[in-house]
Protein backbone atom coordinates (compact mmCIF):
# COMPACT_ATOMS: atom_id res chain seq x y z
CA UNK A 1 0.00 0.00 0.00
CA UNK A 2 1.84 3.67 -0.44
CA UNK A 3 1.99 5.63 2.83
CA UNK A 4 -0.14 7.56 3.78
CA UNK A 5 0.71 11.42 5.63
CA UNK A 6 -2.03 12.93 8.09
CA UNK A 7 -1.48 16.96 7.06
CA UNK A 8 -3.16 18.36 10.13
CA UNK A 9 0.50 16.88 11.60
CA UNK A 10 3.18 19.69 10.76
CA UNK A 11 5.49 16.87 10.49
CA UNK A 12 3.65 14.43 8.61
CA UNK A 13 2.61 17.38 6.09
CA UNK A 14 6.32 18.62 5.31
CA UNK A 15 7.27 14.80 5.00
CA UNK A 16 4.31 13.95 3.08
CA UNK A 17 4.69 16.81 0.82
CA UNK A 18 8.34 15.95 -0.01
CA UNK A 19 7.56 12.50 -0.33
CA UNK A 20 4.48 12.96 -2.96
CA UNK A 21 6.74 15.81 -4.77
CA UNK A 22 9.34 12.96 -4.90
CA UNK A 23 6.77 10.32 -6.23
CA UNK A 24 5.21 12.90 -8.62
CA UNK A 25 8.92 13.12 -10.07
CA UNK A 26 9.33 9.57 -10.20
CA UNK A 27 6.11 9.18 -12.26
CA UNK A 28 4.58 7.84 -9.71
CA UNK A 29 1.12 9.00 -8.76
CA UNK A 30 -0.12 10.62 -5.44
CA UNK A 31 -3.40 11.39 -3.58
CA UNK A 32 -4.25 14.73 -2.83
CA UNK A 33 -6.89 17.05 -1.17
CA UNK A 34 -8.03 19.64 -3.15
CA UNK A 35 -11.19 21.92 -2.34
CA UNK A 36 -13.74 19.67 -4.16
CA UNK A 37 -12.99 16.08 -3.57
CA UNK A 38 -9.75 14.17 -3.15
CA UNK A 39 -7.52 13.61 -6.21
CA UNK A 40 -5.16 11.05 -8.22
CA UNK A 41 -2.55 12.90 -9.52
CA UNK A 42 0.62 12.75 -11.77
CA UNK A 43 3.13 14.25 -13.89
CA UNK A 44 1.40 15.81 -16.52
CA UNK A 45 4.36 15.56 -18.68
CA UNK A 46 5.11 11.92 -18.43
CA UNK A 47 2.70 10.09 -20.33
CA UNK A 48 3.50 6.80 -18.88
CA UNK A 49 2.16 8.70 -15.59
CA UNK A 50 -0.97 9.87 -17.06
CA UNK A 51 -1.22 5.81 -18.85
CA UNK A 52 -0.86 4.89 -15.13
CA UNK A 53 -3.27 7.45 -13.75
CA UNK A 54 -6.29 6.46 -16.35
CA UNK A 55 -5.27 2.72 -15.61
CA UNK A 56 -5.76 3.29 -11.99
CA UNK A 57 -9.14 4.74 -12.47
CA UNK A 58 -10.26 1.65 -15.05
CA UNK A 59 -10.62 5.17 -17.51
CA UNK A 60 -9.75 5.02 -21.33
CA UNK A 61 -7.80 7.85 -23.08
CA UNK A 62 -10.94 9.10 -24.82
CA UNK A 63 -11.22 10.90 -21.33
CA UNK A 64 -7.90 12.56 -20.72
CA UNK A 65 -7.82 14.05 -16.98
CA UNK A 66 -7.97 17.95 -16.19
CA UNK A 67 -4.47 19.57 -15.20
CA UNK A 68 -3.95 21.06 -11.74
CA UNK A 69 -1.65 24.11 -11.32
CA UNK A 70 -0.04 26.01 -8.53
CA UNK A 71 0.05 29.43 -10.38
CA UNK A 72 -1.97 31.70 -12.80
CA UNK A 73 1.60 31.60 -14.77
CA UNK A 74 1.94 27.76 -14.49
CA UNK A 75 -1.96 27.72 -16.34
CA UNK A 76 -1.16 30.37 -18.88
CA UNK A 77 2.35 28.35 -19.92
CA UNK A 78 -0.14 25.70 -20.72
CA UNK A 79 -2.77 27.70 -22.65
CA UNK A 80 -2.18 28.63 -26.92
CA UNK A 81 -4.93 31.57 -26.36
CA UNK A 82 -7.40 32.51 -23.00
CA UNK A 83 -9.76 33.90 -25.55
CA UNK A 84 -11.61 37.09 -24.16
CA UNK A 85 -13.03 35.89 -21.35
CA UNK A 86 -10.73 34.41 -19.54
CA UNK A 87 -8.76 36.60 -17.75
CA UNK A 88 -12.04 37.36 -16.36
CA UNK A 89 -12.71 34.32 -15.28
CA UNK A 90 -8.93 33.53 -13.81
CA UNK A 91 -9.27 36.94 -11.62
CA UNK A 92 -12.59 36.29 -10.23
CA UNK A 93 -12.57 32.31 -9.32
CA UNK A 94 -9.02 31.09 -9.00
CA UNK A 95 -8.15 29.30 -7.01
CA UNK A 96 -11.22 27.89 -6.68
CA UNK A 97 -13.69 25.00 -8.39
CA UNK A 98 -14.19 26.91 -11.73
CA UNK A 99 -12.28 24.28 -14.52
CA UNK A 100 -11.10 25.95 -18.04
CA UNK A 101 -11.27 23.98 -21.25
CA UNK A 102 -8.86 25.90 -23.15
CA UNK A 103 -6.55 25.60 -26.33
CA UNK A 104 -3.63 23.54 -25.26
CA UNK A 105 -0.17 25.37 -26.13
CA UNK A 106 0.84 23.38 -29.37
CA UNK A 107 4.65 23.35 -28.08
CA UNK A 108 4.29 20.94 -25.19
CA UNK A 109 5.71 17.58 -25.51
CA UNK A 110 2.89 16.02 -23.72
CA UNK A 111 0.27 13.11 -23.84
CA UNK A 112 -2.94 13.18 -21.78
CA UNK A 113 -5.14 11.30 -24.17
CA UNK A 114 -7.91 12.00 -26.61
CA UNK A 115 -7.44 15.82 -25.84
CA UNK A 116 -8.35 16.98 -29.28
CA UNK A 117 -5.64 19.97 -28.94
CA UNK A 118 -7.38 21.04 -25.87
CA UNK A 119 -6.35 20.77 -21.94
CA UNK A 120 -9.00 21.56 -19.19
CA UNK A 121 -6.90 23.52 -16.42
CA UNK A 122 -7.93 24.85 -12.67
CA UNK A 123 -5.82 25.81 -10.07
CA UNK A 124 -7.50 24.45 -6.24
CA UNK A 125 -8.12 26.25 -3.06
CA UNK A 126 -6.63 23.87 -1.03
CA UNK A 127 -3.33 24.53 0.96
CA UNK A 128 -1.61 20.97 0.58
CA UNK A 129 -2.56 20.94 -3.17
CA UNK A 130 -0.94 24.24 -3.82
CA UNK A 131 2.00 23.71 -1.61
CA UNK A 132 2.73 20.27 -3.81
CA UNK A 133 1.90 21.97 -7.28
CA UNK A 134 4.01 24.94 -6.67
CA UNK A 135 7.20 21.93 -6.02
CA UNK A 136 5.87 19.67 -8.74
CA UNK A 137 4.69 22.30 -11.74
CA UNK A 138 1.18 20.85 -13.70
CA UNK A 139 -0.19 17.92 -12.55
CA UNK A 140 -2.58 15.43 -14.37
CA UNK A 141 -5.07 15.02 -12.42
CA UNK A 142 -8.83 13.24 -11.65
CA UNK A 143 -10.79 12.53 -8.68
CA UNK A 144 -9.54 10.08 -6.38
CA UNK A 145 -12.03 7.28 -7.46
CA UNK A 146 -12.81 4.05 -9.44
CA UNK A 147 -14.34 4.76 -12.58
CA UNK A 148 -18.27 4.88 -12.10
CA UNK A 149 -17.57 5.14 -8.04
CA UNK A 150 -18.40 7.31 -6.04
CA UNK A 151 -16.18 10.31 -5.48
CA UNK A 152 -13.43 10.31 -2.63
CA UNK A 153 -14.17 12.75 -0.11
CA UNK A 154 -11.73 11.13 2.35
CA UNK A 155 -7.92 9.95 1.35
CA UNK A 156 -9.36 6.16 3.41
CA UNK A 157 -11.86 6.27 0.78
CA UNK A 158 -9.14 6.86 -1.89
CA UNK A 159 -7.03 4.24 -0.85
CA UNK A 160 -9.84 1.61 -0.30
CA UNK A 161 -10.53 2.45 -4.54
CA UNK A 162 -6.78 2.17 -5.41
CA UNK A 163 -5.09 0.53 -2.92
CA UNK A 164 -0.88 0.07 -4.27
CA UNK A 165 -1.95 1.85 -7.39
CA UNK A 166 -0.86 5.11 -5.31
CA UNK A 167 2.32 5.91 -3.44
CA UNK A 168 1.23 8.78 -1.35
CA UNK A 169 -1.69 9.42 0.27
CA UNK A 170 -1.70 12.98 1.36
CA UNK A 171 -4.64 13.32 3.94
CA UNK A 172 -6.17 16.66 4.31
CA UNK A 173 -9.18 15.47 6.23
CA UNK A 174 -12.60 14.85 5.11
CA UNK A 175 -13.72 17.19 2.19
CA UNK A 176 -16.13 19.71 3.33
CA UNK A 177 -17.64 20.26 -0.05
CA UNK A 178 -18.40 17.46 -2.89
CA UNK A 179 -19.51 19.37 -5.60
CA UNK A 180 -17.68 18.62 -8.62
CA UNK A 181 -15.70 22.04 -10.07
CA UNK A 182 -17.74 23.91 -13.21
CA UNK A 183 -16.27 22.99 -16.32
CA UNK A 184 -16.78 26.07 -18.92
CA UNK A 185 -15.14 25.64 -22.51
CA UNK A 186 -13.57 28.68 -23.65
CA UNK A 187 -12.39 26.91 -26.92
CA UNK A 188 -15.35 28.37 -29.01
CA UNK A 189 -17.04 31.86 -29.61
CA UNK A 190 -19.73 31.78 -26.56
CA UNK A 191 -18.39 30.08 -23.73
CA UNK A 192 -20.25 26.96 -22.80
CA UNK A 193 -20.90 25.08 -19.86
CA UNK A 194 -19.83 21.63 -19.84
CA UNK A 195 -20.90 20.77 -16.49
CA UNK A 196 -22.80 22.27 -13.44
CA UNK A 197 -20.91 22.33 -10.36
CA UNK A 198 -19.89 24.71 -7.42
CA UNK A 199 -19.21 27.58 -9.11
CA UNK A 200 -23.18 28.54 -10.43
CA UNK A 201 -23.60 29.63 -14.24
CA UNK A 202 -25.46 33.40 -12.53
CA UNK A 203 -22.14 33.73 -11.49
CA UNK A 204 -20.24 33.66 -14.21
CA UNK A 205 -23.08 35.06 -16.09
CA UNK A 206 -22.53 37.79 -13.65
CA UNK A 207 -18.92 38.31 -15.00
CA UNK A 208 -18.80 37.71 -18.97
CA UNK A 209 -22.18 37.89 -19.58
CA UNK A 210 -23.86 35.06 -21.97
CA UNK A 211 -22.96 31.45 -21.21
CA UNK A 212 -24.10 28.17 -23.38
CA UNK A 213 -25.51 25.22 -21.89
CA UNK A 214 -26.98 22.23 -23.51
CA UNK A 215 -30.40 22.73 -21.94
Amino acid sequence: MGRLFDCSDLEQRAEGLTEAAAAVRRGDLVVIPTDTVYGIGADAFTPAAVTALLEAKGRGRETPPPVLVGTVRAATALIDDLGPYGQDLIDAFWPGPLTLVCKANRALSWDLGESKGTVAVRMPLHPVALDLLKETGPMAVSSANRSGATAATTAQDAEEQLGDSVAVYLDGGKATDNTPSTILDLTTAVPRMLRRGAVPIEKLRGIIGYVATDD
